[in-house]
């Protein structure tokens, strides 16, 4: 069959229209990616033996965010603020977040207000361009009884409005006892995310460390649909050894399906932040698997 000119002129310039409206697609895909970072507490021994060497080697392969697990007498890894901002400027690394526990010693009861070794806490974490200064866990007094726990929700959302002078979220880290552990006959994470000011504090909600609390991570996004805005993404396999029966490893080989919790928390709002967390390495090198992480990310096309 013959074709005419224009016939052709008018089917090439359609072709050319659906390649440009794929090409638009595409980047609108790509700016929903959000930020992809990793928690540095999965290059622990290597941060602690030489952190700018790890730094280095994790900017390197591709890293852009990073998550730190290391504040002690108001230093990161042995940096004060100014310098380890400096640090990670003359890298290109961006300190996104920020893990420090905040516990009884940094509440003040009789004066209502927060010690100054918290308040430094917060400022510190200014100094780096943090956006989330995060608690990662919560100590066993702070929850024996609910009226305990609820005081601490309160004191939770009053951090937040410290934070928030600094241009800061609060955020708390859950592990597994949030799932397994109830007062009143209910789930600490759910009387959590009932308490919590969503504008001022963040769930960061671990989605491998929840299976050790009996919890289903796909199952409770879809319960809180949009309320977690920075995501630990952390895959959960069978342990060997060790009283806990899972333990995390490498995104995509384990039972979390990292993939679809992401994909989903996409879909509706969540998912601003997503942090690669590994504790475990199954007899690889930690960096060999920071490098499989980042490959994997980048895979599912949210790196």
């Amino acid at each position: 069959m013959k074709t005419s000119r224009r016939t052709f002129i008018r089917t090439g310039a359609m072709a050319v229209a659906a390649t440009a409206l794929m090409g638009r697609s595409a980047l609108a895909v790509q700016k929903r990616k959000g930020i992809v970072g990793l928690q540095l507490y999965s290059v622990r021994q290597e941060m602690n033996k030489d952190p700018l060497g790890s730094l280095t080697q994790l900017k390197n392969m591709g890293w852009e965010y990073v998550e730190h697990a290391n504040y002690v007498n108001r230093k990161f890894y042995g940096w004060e603020a100014k310098e380890f901002r400096k640090v990670l400027d003359d890298l290109g690394l961006k300190m996104i977040s920020g893990h420090t526990v905040m516990g009884r010693q940094h509440w003040d009861e009789t004066a209502k207000d927060f010690t100054d070794s918290w308040k430094y806490t917060v400022e510190d974490a200014g100094v780096l361009g943090q956006k989330y200064v995060v608690s990662p866990s919560m100590d066993g007094s702070m929850r024996k009884t609910y009226d305990d726990f609820m005081r601490y929700m309160d004191i939770y959302n009053r951090c937040g409005v410290l934070c928030q002078k600094q241009g800061m979220k609060f955020g708390y880290h859950n592990h597994d006892f949030e799932f397994s552990e109830r007062l009143n006959n209910e789930k600490l994470f759910d009387i959590m995310m009932k308490s919590i000011d969503p504008a001022l504090v963040v769930i960061q909600i671990d989605i491998g460390n929840l299976f050790n609390g009996g919890a289903v991570a796909i199952d409770v996004v879809k319960q809180y649909p949009g309320r977690f805005e920075n995501i630990h993404a952390k895959d959960a396999i069978e342990a060997k050894s060790g009283n806990a029966k899972f333990e995390s490893c490498v995104v995509g080989e384990g039972v979390a399906n990292v993939k679809e919790v992401l994909d989903f928390a996409l879909r509706t709002g969540s998912g601003e932040v997503c942090i690669v967390e590994q504790e475990s390495y199954q007899g690889r090198a930690p960096m060999d698997c920071m490098k499989l992480n980042l490959e994997v990310m980048r895979k599912w096309g949210f790196a």
